[in-house]
């Protein structure tokens, strides 16, 4: 039940059924990016609704593009990526580091200036990570202290260039093949580890000159994507909370449908498999460039693990954590320090909440040890972060007992159906 902000949660309540869980926000930025640089009508089907992914179409409205969306569909009029207009005044991207540093990459290369601004949080994340290699390739982009937002794009022609990243980033990487797309010249990036490959796949699967000769490097060269049709699979990350939800929550049985499968998005379900979860994977196929299918879950004993956050697991380890709390024994999570420039500084955020929860942490060099245990119903806070509020609600459900989450409007940046789902599926 939701009131004045506030969620309460009565549990504990097992789930059961079946879901077909909002399409994957990452893919759903690009995909309006795609369809936007495309010359034609393209349509897509089962978009993300967040906030973000919605601050993006917004962005791209205010550069000349034309989308309308229902329920169902969102039907986008592409431009091309010499039609963009100068848009009218700053663009706000609200919360999502997503569509400003993919925007960053686009906005380079047009003849025109852009303000790129968001809202508190996002004005406090880092941006020269982006702004370093797009400088690279003649970008013209300035910034509060060479880092932070407003960002303002004095967008000119760009050349190819070889461009090594600083950090495994797939926003980053995203930018670059954007401005790689309108340069002069191929580009190639180089990262110091994998990172996610949607940009890659997608923009390779609707004709972009697009490729990846292996795991670290991608390779674009000037030109645009054809106009398309596509289905968005289920988001990962949000299908993340209803694993842990269902494996912590005794007598829960779930199978999540039609789930984005890629590898670099999957990875947390090995971590829970480790820690002894029980989930099957069934594969479907392929959409987009990406391999899809269903997830079957069922409620499971945890033992503590050790394991690295790497990025393909980092967005999901406020819940990863929530696991770890219920297991028997001791998790520790390194290299996490990327949580610090997250919405929240999410090391703080976890450590905190799973304190109310009376689940000891400790904050170590870079990482977390979570001390398992029997959390007990608390007051919790999202701290405007959605994935603390949904980690937090996961939690709540498993627990014996009434918990509030406040804050809860946080979540709408991702799901804003969250809790409706869950009581919907906890009374299946």
């Amino acid at each position: 039940m939701i009131t004045q902000d506030e969620l309460v949660v009565n549990g504990p309540r097992p789930l059961r059924g079946r879901l077909r869980l909002p399409g994957d926000k990452g893919i759903s930025h690009r995909a309006l990016l795609a369809a936007a640089l495309a010359d034609g009508l393209s349509v897509i089907e089962r978009i993300a609704s967040g906030d973000d992914v919605v601050r993006t179409q917004r962005a791209l409205e205010a550069l000349g593009v034309e989308i309308h969306r229902t329920y169902q569909e969102v039907r986008v009029k592409g431009l091309g990526i010499d039609e963009l207009r100068e848009p009218t005044g700053p663009i706000d991207c609200g919360n999502s580091g997503t569509t400003m540093r993919m925007l960053t990459g686009l906005l380079a290369g047009r003849p025109f200036r852009t303000t790129l601004t968001g809202d508190d949080s996002l004005r406090e994340r880092p941006m020269r990570r982006v702004i370093t290699p797009l400088r690279a390739m003649g970008a013209h982009i300035t910034g509060r202290d060479d880092n932070y937002a407003p960002l303002i794009i004095d967008g000119n022609a760009l050349h190819g260039a070889r461009v090594e990243l600083e950090v495994a980033s797939g926003q980053v990487k995203s930018a670059v093949v954007l401005a790689g797309l309108q340069a002069s010249g191929a580009s190639e990036i180089v990262e110091p580890a994998p990172s996610r490959d949607h940009t890659e796949r997608l923009f390779a699967a609707v004709g972009a000159p697009v490729e990846k000769p292996d795991a670290r490097a991608t390779r674009v060269a000037p030109g645009a994507p054809h106009a398309f049709y596509g289905v968005m699979p289920g988001d990962p990350s949000s299908a993340a909370f209803f694993v842990v939800a269902t494996t912590i929550t005794p007598g829960s049985h779930l199978v999540l449908e039609d789930v984005l499968l890629n590898p670099g998005r999957i990875a947390f379900v090995d971590v829970l498999a480790e820690m002894g979860a029980r989930i099957s994977i069934v594969p479907r196929g392929e959409r987009l460039g990406e391999p899809v299918g269903d997830l079957e879950i069922e409620a499971a004993p945890l033992q503590g693990a050790d394991f690295t956050a790497t990025e393909s697991i980092i967005d999901e380890v406020p819940v990863l954590a929530v696991a770890a709390a219920f297991a028997e024994g001791t998790t520790t999570i390194r290299d996490v320090t990327e949580l610090r420039v997250k919405e929240s500084n999410r090391l703080a955020t976890v450590e905190q909440e799973l304190g109310q929860l009376g689940v000891t942490v400790e904050e170590t060099d870079g990482g977390l040890v979570v001390h398992g245990g029997a959390p007990r119903a608390a007051t919790l806070k999202s701290h405007g972060d959605h994935r603390i509020g949904m980690a937090a609600a996961v939690a709540a459900n498993a627990i014996e007992g009434e918990s509030q989450i406040r804050g809860w409007s946080s979540v709408a940046v991702s799901y804003p159906d969250f809790a409706e789902t869950l009581e919907h599926l906890s009374a299946t």
